[in-house]
């Protein structure tokens, strides 16, 4: 079986190529660091033991950023190396982690020859992916060199499972590979066993990115809010990681906002959440009719008295939320399946989602279950503008409303707060352990208090 996968895998590869090429040529989106992904990594020298950390794209990367702290501080005799799969994640990594990190790289390609390689040059002592990434023959490989693998904050959607059951003979060896699986809720731990992982494997710790939304404001909110001139009487809502075609849905939404008497100075700071389509949602907001800014460009005269902010920039978003009074989380409206709302919750923001949030399922219903979450009922598209600009036209006019949603979203943020921790400990426990997968110690299941 693991045949077939190298060779689905490496038939998919040379279909992408032309892909690849074409982007290569456009936005080097792929292609960037393609030497790292055919494992062409720098050898760390020097007897430290390295632990690998894998985070595939920037929700994994910003969730990691207490967990590399608490890495730091726990084990300060091993080196820490970071991987990630796509350059916004790579970008934001090598930011966050510059201080902290002997290497910052491009994850293989899942080749056995690939990952061998990387393997050769850091020898490390454990590897930690963080959510769900299941490569079978880099799992394969970590077990035939004795190096444990533990799945740090692990998530399986329900639409996830039902995709992995359709290959629930192959994800049984697979699971096999795992040492240990740091789950989030009873549910994801329900599914990881269902597909063949044994118990004694699976831990429930809660989720990480309930602490890695716990920031202080940053330097950078200062400076966006005066170059912005924000706060100054006018509300902010903010529309993130919005996938197309929401940012036509805010516009519209924000335009009948407007035109409402609690809304006539609100101003808007829109964020796609991807790099690529920046220009598209530049071109969108042009033709709206509103003034605008972006964030990419120097200051200009315009800045403080645009009503759209077009925050064109990668890793900054956290800094907006403390601004905000209201913010919409995108990828909800349509069917992506949600994005991360604990950021501007733990900032106590009146937080809206769409319907579609089976990525964030346990996060969603521990703040719906409090009355700490606006979620839009599920409506056509060319409705959704209506009910998006309905409902932040109320919030603006009841202020006492809006801040007690915050109040509560700050609240259960606070409670669910300790999942770093606990899986610190079960790393020490793990790099304490055996190194062969076969041989290592059962973690006993811990139930948390945190939201499942």
């Amino acid at each position: 079986m693991y045949l077939i996968y190298s060779l689905l895998l490496t038939i998919g590869f040379l279909v992408l190529l032309p892909r690849f090429a074409i982007d290569a040529l456009r936005t080097r989106k792929y292609v960037t660091g393609l030497r790292q992904r055919l494992g062409n990594i720098p050898i760390l020298a020097g007897p430290d033991q390295v632990i690998w950390l894998h985070c595939v794209s920037v929700g994994e990367t910003e969730a990691a950023r207490p967990l590399v702290r608490a890495l730091r501080e726990r084990f300060p005799s091993h080196r820490l190396v970071v991987s990630t799969t796509t350059v916004t994640g790579q970008q934001v990594a090598t930011r966050a982690f510059a201080q902290d990190a002997a290497a910052i790289f491009y994850f293989p390609i899942d080749w056995a020859w690939t990952v061998r390689r990387v393997l050769r040059a850091l020898r490390p002592s454990v590897l930690l992916i963080m959510e769900t990434e299941l490569w079978p023959n880099l799992l394969r490989e970590c077990r035939r060199g004795s190096i444990p693998v533990a799945l740090i904050n692990g998530r399986i959607s329900e639409k996830s499972y039902r995709r992995y059951q359709q290959i629930r003979a192959f994800m049984q060896p697979v699971l096999s590979d795992l040492s240990v699986a740091f789950m989030q809720s009873d549910d994801d731990a329900a599914r990881i066993s269902a597909l063949g992982l044994s118990d004694d494997r699976i831990t429930i710790l809660g989720n990480l990115k309930f602490d890695s939304s716990a920031s202080k404001k940053l330097d950078l909110t200062a400076e966006i809010q005066k170059r912005f001139a924000l706060n100054m009487g006018e509300p902010l809502i903010v529309a993130a990681s919005t996938h197309s075609p929401e940012e036509s849905i805010v516009l519209d939404a924000f335009r009948k906002v407007k035109a409402s008497a609690s809304g006539e100075c609100a101003r808007l700071l829109l964020a796609p959440r991807h790099p690529a389509r920046f220009a598209e949602v530049a071109k969108l907001i042009a033709d709206s009719g509103l003034t605008w800014a972006r964030r990419s460009e120097p200051p200009t005269d315009i800045d403080p008295t645009c009503k759209v902010i077009l925050f064109d920039s990668i890793g900054e978003l956290r800094a907006v939320f403390p601004l905000a009074d209201i913010a919409f989380m995108g990828g909800s409206i349509v069917s992506h399946g949600g994005q991360n709302v604990l950021e501007p919750a733990a900032q106590g923001v009146c937080v809206i989602t769409g319907a579609h949030t089976h990525n964030f399922a346990a996060i969603t219903k521990a703040l719906l279950d409090e009355e700490a979450l606006i979620q839009l009922p599920e409506v056509a598209l060319a409705d959704a503008a209506n009910e998006l600009a309905s409902i932040i036209t109320q919030l603006l006019a009841n202020d006492d409303r809006r801040r007690a949603i915050g109040a509560r979203a700050m609240a259960v943020c606070d409670r669910n707060r300790g999942a770093t921790q606990r899986t610190v400990d079960m790393i020490a426990k793990l790099l304490d352990s055996p190194a062969s997968t076969s041989e290592a110690a059962p973690f006993p299941a811990i139930h948390v208090t945190a939201a499942k």
